[in-house]
């Protein structure tokens, strides 16, 4: 079990439970419109929110923006350490930086200082694109090892300076890589791990190796907090982390459906179905099991576990809770009969 650290209230590592992240596309130093990009990920779940700090005015920014949220906020910054030191005046709840583009140690320990003063985390953010070129040379090329050599001496600074407020992320595009990665690391330290699979990509190929990477590093216990990196809307990052940890057994959020992929005996329109059910429980956050079967060989037996569901036969349907048949339904009725029995859970 990895040590704990807090962000304002809300803990990461330890025994607590695993948070998801996302990082604003605003301008920082927009004060509204980032307000208002918080807010919305914080209805769908965000634990903790990452900002761009690349300039004064965004850091300066960062307490009007905190006044307006719930969730933790954290500085991301990259190049001028004296940025760090702003938004941790400003309030910040965090700050990443990768000591390795700071600038001198002497910088870093500036930073140190401030953090430690607050009492606030310093998350060590190494990735693919700035391993050290000495590391690249000794353990020929961007490798696991190298990787993570690389974070381990940016984690020694800050512990050279008394400081142990620490988090470590150590990701790259590669899916592999990025698991080995991880795994090499979590023997080695006692932090926190923040977990995923950057610049994934777009909402398809980045879903697939966000799932794949961080699915299989929670699966060994490997991970305290993550964040879905996708070229989309990060309300979208937020969704599917926390179906991730949802579908782990990790956190609940919201109904899991359970529904068949169809086949020739399939006698309703159960894509149409299944599609607008998810739709009209979007806003659900019950923590309730739902399952739209196409016919009764995957209907109440298969799916008995689910709390309620329907399963199909020809053009009518069989409503079932915890294995037991309730009623018979007409196709037309189906959609609206399930959403009342949701209700009623």
């Amino acid at each position: 079990m990895k040590s704990k650290i807090y962000y304002n209230q809300v803990s990461v590592g330890g025994d607590g439970p695993i948070t998801v992240q996302s990082m604003t596309t605003t301008e920082t130093a927009n004060i509204n419109a980032t307000v208002k990009q918080i807010l919305d990920l914080q209805e769908v779940g965000c634990d903790i929110i990452r900002c761009a700090v690349p300039d004064l005015e965004s850091a300066k920014a960062l307490q009007a923006i905190k006044n307006q949220i719930q969730i933790p906020l954290i500085a991301d910054i990259h190049f001028d350490y004296r940025l760090a030191i702003a938004s941790v005046h400003s309030g910040a709840d965090g700050i990443r930086i990768n000591p390795g583009n700071i600038g001198s140690k002497d910088k870093v320990k500036e930073v140190v200082k401030a953090c430690k003063e607050k009492n606030i985390p310093i998350r060590v953010g190494v990735n693919s694109g700035s391993v050290k070129q000495s590391f690249l040379d000794q353990y020929h090329g961007l490798n696991a090892i190298s990787l993570v050599e690389s974070a381990l001496e940016q984690v020694r600074m800050i512990e050279s300076f008394d400081y142990n407020q620490i988090v470590v992320s150590i990701k790259a595009s590669d899916v592999r890589l990025t698991y080995d990665a991880y795994r090499l690391i979590n023997e080695k330290i006692p932090y926190p791990l923040h977990v995923g699979i950057t610049e994934a990509g777009t909402m398809l190929n980045g879903t697939i190796k966000s799932a794949m990477g961080i699915g299989a590093l929670l699966l060994q216990g490997i991970g305290d907090t993550i964040r879905i990196s996708l070229t989309d809307d990060p309300i979208k990052e937020v969704v599917i982390g926390r179906k991730m940890l949802q579908f782990l057994g990790l956190r609940a959020y919201g109904p899991n459906f359970i529904s068949c992929p169809t086949c020739g005996r399939t006698k309703i329109n159960l894509t149409q179905i299944a599609q607008e059910v998810e739709t009209r429980l979007s806003q659900c956050k019950k923590d309730v099991t739902i399952a739209i079967m196409g016919c009764v060989v995957n209907g109440p037996g298969e799916a008995k576990e689910a709390d309620i569901g329907i399963a199909g036969g020809n053009g009518q349907a069989v409503l079932f809770k915890k294995g037991v048949v309730i009623r018979k339904l007409r196709e037309s009725e189906i959609i609206d009969v399930l959403i009342e029995e949701v209700d009623k859970l």
